[in-house]
């Protein structure tokens, strides 16, 4: 009997976190079974609402010691099994006001949002898209959509970063990236 080489369907789930005042998540992607030693405190230090995991999480015991820190929500990479959702909508709900999120594990290519990823978050109400895969830290706007890639708490890859995102949303939306080795704001160059 042949086998089929389709491509399994793709699985988006929608969820909700309430918050009753500013909202800060993490953001961390890649950590391929084995997230930077600092990483866990430094995430614990800034007391997220929830911690978003945007694939290639690997050895799922990860996704355990996160929760330990916040409610985690994570979507499937590349290297992850089946009983992950491929993209999570998420509305971030507080007082009257909400915020959606389209998050992903491949998004961009290059720095372009890839239009496959663009046209459903569009159809969700999404204003931002949260992805992983390339390990680089990348804040972007494209038509309309934000786009954000925390980079990699895993194991370094070339010269890249090893670095997570945070997202507060307060009177505006903010975006960030923090180096797991030092804690502190990172930035490019």
């Amino acid at each position: 009997m042949a086998r089929s080489h389709r491509r399994p369907q793709e699985r988006t789930e929608e969820r909700e976190i309430r918050a009753e005042s500013e909202v800060r998540l993490a953001v961390v992607a890649d950590t391929h079974s084995n997230p930077h030693p600092d990483a866990l405190a430094h995430l614990a230090a800034l007391s997220p609402t929830a911690i978003l995991h945007a694939g290639d999480i690997g050895d799922l015991a990860v996704i355990e010691r996160l929760e330990r820190v916040a409610p985690t929500i994570a979507v499937r990479g590349n290297i992850d099994e089946r009983e992950l959702p491929d993209h999570i909508v998420l509305t971030v709900k507080r007082d009257t006001a909400a915020l959606r999120i389209f998050l992903t594990h491949i998004a961009v290519r290059g720095p372009k949002l890839m239009p496959s990823v663009a046209a459903p978050a569009r159809a969700a109400g999404a204003s931002v898209v949260i992805c992983g895969h390339s390990h680089v830290p990348l804040i972007a706007g494209e038509r309309g959509l934000s786009v954000f890639n925390p980079g990699s708490i895993g194991p370094r890859r070339f010269s890249l970063p090893i670095t997570f995102g945070v997202l507060e949303w307060g009177q505006k939306l903010s975006a960030r990236h923090v180096d797991c080795e030092t804690g502190e704001t990172w930035l490019p160059g």
